[in-house]
């Protein structure tokens, strides 16, 4: 342990400033005209930040104008403040991946070394909420959103007990991957489906329709042949309870698979894909993407008035800015 603060290291990882303009971007594909009245073909590529190794979990906090992300094998959190600069908001996470904003605007994260749901307290630390599963580790958390009713729902994953440099090597305790449904008034668990490989989720704006990647090609990353086939999102009705019913085929990607991604007000799904972000309606119609140049991760919308799209993209942070808010 280092005793002396000044031999610490610094928290300043981009020094205030405007963004650059990502200088290959041609430009927005429309394939639906409903798309070119909330995003302009036009529209500029932003980038935010350049340096991060996996670039993932970005959440908009509302009560800080501020966006944070994970870079998962720098274990970090980033923070990226309104004058542009970016900091590490916390050093020396366990992989930390996925992140959300519980109903109490507190931080929710993904851990894929203490493989467990987390929660930043107003004290500064980071607190263990969720860690087995009917006595067992869980595998190791990879996304998470919040439900309306102050649920925390969570993607359990292998990927970072197979990644070392997501993780740490290690024999899965449950027999299944799976998505859960955490309740933290009570500390109700509930094990809600299971997957091949379940990565990304969200809710529909009325909270009755979850989607979900399955991604188990990407194990294709990971020495050995381990790869599965799907790359696909996947839909279901949610009841009141939060039961899920009529499990049905969404999309899938041409173009590696589709990993994070978010839901605007108008129901349609913005996901992530080796080639950009590609934006599907609630009726399946694709509406058109955003070539990103490298592999994008997860998506989410920000800013003052919810109308920029902030993007994960393997060593970068960028965002392009819609014509209406999309939150």
């Amino acid at each position: 342990m280092i005793d002396d603060p000044s031999l610490l290291p610094g928290k300043l990882l981009r020094r205030p400033g405007p963004p650059q303009t990502a200088p290959a971007f041609r430009g927005v594909q429309i394939d639906d005209p409903r798309l070119a009245e909330v995003l302009s073909p036009d529209a500029p590529l932003l980038v935010l930040y350049e340096g991060s190794l996996h670039a993932e979990g970005p959440v908009w906090v509302p009560a800080a104008n501020r966006l944070f992300w994970s870079d998962v094998p720098n274990r970090r959190l980033l923070e990226l403040h309104p004058d542009g600069q970016v900091t590490a908001a916390l050093d020396d996470t366990y992989f930390m991946n996925g992140n959300a904003l519980d109903v109490e605007g507190r931080l929710v994260h993904c851990e894929h070394g203490r493989r467990c749901i987390s929660r930043s307290n107003d004290n500064g630390e980071v607190e263990p909420i969720v860690t087995h599963y009917q006595g067992r580790r869980l595998n190791s958390p990879n996304d998470v959103t919040v439900a309306a009713d102050g649920t925390i729902w969570f993607t359990d994953p292998t990927f970072g007990l197979l990644m070392p440099n997501q993780g740490s090597l290690a024999e899965p305790e449950l027999d299944h991957r799976s998505v859960y449904r955490f309740d933290p008034r009570t500390g109700d668990l509930r094990r809600m489906a299971d997957f091949e490989e379940p990565n990304g989720l969200a809710f529909s704006p009325d909270g009755r329709t979850l989607y979900v990647s399955d991604t188990a090609i990407s194990l294709a990353e990971v020495p050995g042949d381990l790869s599965g086939t799907t790359h696909e999102i996947l839909a279901f009705d949610v009841a009141g309870d939060g039961t899920l019913s009529n499990r049905r085929f969404f999309y899938h990607t041409d173009h590696g698979y589709p990993d994070g991604f978010t839901v605007d007000r108008r129901g349609w799904v913005w996901t992530s894909a080796a080639d950009g972000i590609h934006v599907i309606a609630a009726d399946r119609t694709a509406l058109g993407y955003i070539p990103t140049g490298s592999v994008c991760s997860n998506c989410t919308f920000g800013g003052p008035d919810m109308s920029r799209l902030f993007i994960a993209a393997t060593d970068t942070l960028l965002a392009i800015d819609l014509r209406l808010p999309a939150a």
